[in-house]
């Protein structure tokens, strides 16, 4: 038996080094998926989210209401960006996520509080994203302690003591008991449809190539849209049983609520595996081999799970990473399952979120034909 060789050792060694230098996306990834974590959790995650979307319903536009708000955004936990005249288009802001706070000051608030009745303030909340609405609650609860002070001077210095001159009421809407699972489980629908859709379908092409069965499918007459349809359509089912399963095991074992239409969501989440399953073929045009489709695979669903308001809330990132989450298609499709199952949403509350979606599966099926149509030459 031949001895240990240093020399042979350090050959291979330096071969593997060459292989990898030959395989530049390989090589590429290696770099870039450690550049792009460090990135992200460096700089774009935030457990604790500030700036979040607040809109102001007031009656009373005195100096102690205009105290209020200025101290609210001066937490910098709220930032006002709407002033909804009814209360009907207030709670359509929170259902189709344009603002997590509604504040509604009634009219008579000033006067109230002068008199020394101690008047209420109403602050409804999204708690959808019980992450996101918690710090901010805190941080309005402590406002209420001095946010008057230098208002109730002279004859308003009795208002000073404790308790507060006013009561801040605060209305937790979708997810009262700030339950987790509330916002996680509907979430995991469009997380595992991300994961497995896109992996699979560009695992299910390459392998054609590598075992040189897609010669033969070239030969055939079928047009390059009849094959990536057929390819696709059997992924669909399979996306829909998954959709089933985690539905199912949502209702009965968490508990979810099912407040709006389930065949809603179910239509809505058409688009969204076939964006996912384009997105998946368009990734086995550009690679080699299976390796090089999961590293592609995975450079994409990074993002998604990462940027989508999924494990981290969307708007405590900054603007730059909100612009990227914007582009993804898992944003929109968790915004709309949450908004569905546990807001009641009907399709009018859904359609914001649902044509950024069959927007982004158009240009993906088209970049993946044309990408497709170039392996024909």
């Amino acid at each position: 038996m031949k001895r240990f060789s240093i020399q042979r050792l350090c050959a291979i060694i330096i071969k593997e080094f060459i292989q990898m230098k030959r395989d530049r996306l390989t090589f590429a990834m290696i770099v870039a998926i450690p550049l792009l974590q460090l990135i992200l959790f460096g700089y774009a995650i935030n457990s604790n989210p500030k700036y979040l979307p607040t809109a102001v319903m007031s009656s009373d536009q005195s100096a102690f209401t205009r105290r209020f708000i200025r101290s609210l955004q001066d937490t910098t936990y709220f930032r006002v960006v709407s002033l909804p005249k009814s209360e009907a288009m207030a709670q359509k802001l929170l259902r189709t996520n344009r603002a997590q706070f509604v504040l509604n000051i009634p009219s008579d608030f000033s006067r109230d509080l002068i008199r020394g009745k101690r008047p209420s303030l109403l602050l409804t909340v999204d708690t959808t994203d019980s992450m996101a609405a918690a710090n901010a609650i805190a941080a309005s609860n402590i406002l209420t302690k001095d946010v008057f002070d230098h208002l109730l001077t002279g004859a308003l210095s009795y208002l000073r003591p404790t308790p507060p001159p006013f009561n801040l009421i605060i209305h937790a809407k979708y997810n009262p008991e700030l339950i987790t699972q509330y916002n996680i489980v509907p979430g995991l629908i469009g997380v595992v449809l991300t994961m497995t859709m896109v992996i699979i379908t560009a695992l299910a092409m390459t392998r054609e190539v590598e075992r040189g069965t897609m010669e033969s499918l070239l030969a055939t007459p079928a047009r390059p849209l009849e094959v990536m349809l057929g390819k696709v359509i059997p992924y669909i089912i399979v996306g829909y049983l998954q959709l089933f399963l985690i539905l199912g095991a949502a209702y009965f074992v968490f508990r979810i609520p099912a407040e709006g239409s389930l065949f809603l969501l179910c239509c809505a989440a058409l688009p969204f595996i076939a964006a996912n399953l384009s997105v998946g073929v368009m990734f086995s045009t550009a690679a080699k081999n299976q390796l090089q489709a999961t590293q592609m695979s995975i450079f994409f669903f990074l993002p998604s799970i990462l940027l989508s308001g999924f494990m981290f809330p969307f708007y405590g990132m900054p603007v730059w990473a909100q612009k990227i989450g914007s582009i993804l298609p898992l944003t929109y499709f968790l915004r709309m399952t949450r908004g569905i199952l546990l807001k009641g949403n009907t399709l009018a509350d859904a359609w914001p979120n649902i044509w950024p979606i069959i927007l982004f599966m158009i240009i993906a099926l088209f970049v993946g034909v044309m990408r497709y149509r170039q392996t024909l030459d």
